[in-house]
């Protein structure tokens, strides 16, 4: 009876670790139906609709940058530092969309330095690179989606998008090996390798259907790559803080930079492909 017991014990302890690692699921795939929807009306739109999406966005990135690099200064007693930082990032993220020429690209020394001195002194490097990184990406996104067009953006949010489920999946289901345990403990090396394959057939598909030259087969993984180590980067910032999420803002999913913490790399890396004229066209 002992050793049935022990069975039924191991079984039931079995089965409830399955249904704790799926716990998260349900939130998760709602909140993620409404980002879609969000995130599909962003995109579809143009002019001065798409520079208050994305200025918004950026908004909430920082305000959670705040939150999270001012977490141990003495003076960090109350929500009002963040909350401006916020208002002023995304302001200062429609400026740089707006205004004509390129010295508005300077005004992102406005949220580096109004956020100093409400950062913890450790994380000021780490605040600075972010805040670049942040509105970077917010920039990127618009300058590709003008630029390039519609379906190159739809690419490369779709490889980030098929890189996140894929990984996220299959790294559950398989688990195995960590990719960096020191930083991101959750990430494996299986959900890594899937988020790569699954980059690698949309950008095949695009090549073989004539919507692209072959030069997507290469760039779709690096874009995931990309995509891959701008989580690893966030959660280096929130193991360093001693956060589990940048804020709770989206069920299931945490909070914005949580949740386009991705998207921000990919579209980084794009943007530097761009410049450097080296980015794919879709359906050009």
């Amino acid at each position: 009876m002992t050793g049935e017991g022990s069975k039924r014990d191991r079984l039931r302890g079995a089965l409830q670790r399955g249904r704790d690692k799926w716990a998260d699921l349900r939130p998760r795939l709602i909140s993620g139906a409404v980002l879609v929807v969000l995130g599909l009306v962003l995109l579809l739109s143009a002019g001065l609709w798409l520079r208050f999406g994305v200025a918004a966005v950026i908004g909430l990135m920082m305000w959670e940058l705040a939150r999270l690099t001012g977490w141990r200064h003495p003076e960090f007693h109350s929500p009002r530092h963040p909350v401006l930082i916020g208002v002023l990032s995304g302001l200062v993220m429609l400026a740089m969309l707006v205004l004509p020429g390129d010295w508005p690209m300077a005004l992102v020394l406005v949220p580096m330095i109004a956020g100093w001195h409400g950062t913890h002194e450790h994380e000021r490097p780490a605040y600075l690179l972010f805040t670049l990184a942040i509105l970077g990406a917010g920039y990127g996104l618009v300058v590709i989606r003008e630029a390039m067009g519609l379906p190159t953006l739809f690419w490369i949010v779709g490889t980030v998008v098929a890189s996140d489920v894929l990984g996220y999946f299959v790294g559950r289901k398989l688990g195995g090996a960590r990719f960096w345990p020191a930083i991101s403990p959750k990430k494996t090396w299986s959900g890594t390798i899937a988020g790569w394959v699954g980059a690698l057939v949309l950008a095949g598909a695009l090549w073989i259907s004539g919507l692209a030259g072959w030069q997507v087969v290469i760039v779709g993984p690096l874009l995931a790559l990309a995509g891959q180590f701008g989580d690893i980067a966030e959660s280096w910032l929130k193991r360093r803080v001693g956060a589990k999420d940048s804020s709770d803002l989206i069920p299931g999913h945490g909070g914005a930079m949580d949740r386009f913490d991705a998207m921000a790399g990919a579209l980084l890396l794009a943007l530097a492909l761009l410049m450097a004229n080296l980015l794919p066209v879709i359906g050009g």
